[in-house]
């Protein structure tokens, strides 16, 4: 089973389109995917249009398991578990868990029903992006196209790389670092795209030309549906796409191997 997070510590750049459109055009293409949404902002269950009746802050208690939890047939192959607001709370719920950086790995150790497991991380180093990471074996970083957001990508490897040297055994690979919002005429975007190729890291990673900008994904959260449902020839469509032509593609190599 292939493990994938979506994660940047800078929200803002798309990092729940780029989930979701992962999720779901691995699916299209014949996986059997599992979409979690690890971020209690719970913005994966708002652009679907989704009503959980069960979530993954009771996942992670052990309160339900991912039978009941998961929303079955979200589309063709595709099933979901959702999150809610009240995940805020988990880190303090969790205080008194031992392990508590790996439940998320227990509670889904042995699960052999999905071909691809993709994880929305949520903006910033807690712990439930150390639950994520340490379940995950291969990492999406999108950025946006400003500096900060480079800032926001070095400061999520480093926080990466600090989670593989307390954890050795784990494997955690970045396989891709996604330009989101991409307007190739623009200062702004050729700036940054030229100071993430210069990182060491960042560069080798880099997916060009990324996601570019296109209303119509704007459009197409607003009518719950993925791109391919709402606009199948935009642009936005082409590229993402791409992404999921890179990722059946590609076999990952990590960037923090010794």
């Amino acid at each position: 089973m292939r493990k994938l997070a979506v994660v940047n510590m800078k929200g803002g750049v798309g990092k729940t389109t780029t989930a979701i459109h992962l999720a779901a055009g691995l699916a299209a293409r014949g996986s059997r995917v599992l979409l979690i949404d690890a971020d209690p902002q719970a913005n994966i269950g708002h652009t679907l249009g989704l009503r959980p009746t069960h979530t993954f802050e009771e996942l992670v208690m052990g309160e339900a398991t991912l039978e009941a939890v998961a929303l079955r047939g979200v589309r063709k192959g595709l099933d979901v578990v959702a999150s809610t607001p009240a995940g805020f709370a988990l880190e303090r719920r969790l205080a008194g868990e031992t392990q508590r950086e790996t439940i998320l790995d227990r509670r889904l150790r042995g699960e052999r029903g999905y071909d691809v497991v993709v994880i929305d991380c949520s903006p910033a180093m807690n712990l439930l992006t150390f639950n994520a990471l340490l379940f995950a074996e291969e990492l999406v970083v999108p950025v946006g196209m400003d500096l900060m957001a480079v800032i926001g990508a070095r400061q999520t490897l480093n926080g990466v790389a600090q989670v593989r040297d307390l954890w050795p055994e784990r494997r955690i690979d970045l396989l891709a670092v996604l330009p989101t919002f991409v307007h190739s005429g623009n200062h702004a975007t050729r700036a940054t795209l030229e100071a993430l190729a210069q990182d060491h890291e960042i560069g080798p990673r880099l997916l060009d030309p990324g996601i570019r900008q296109c209303i119509d994904l704007n459009y197409a959260t607003a009518s719950h549906q993925t791109i391919w449902e709402y606009a199948p020839k935009s642009r936005a469509a082409e590229d993402y796409n791409k992404l999921v032509d890179f990722v059946e593609d590609s076999a990952a190599s990590s960037v923090y191997a010794a």
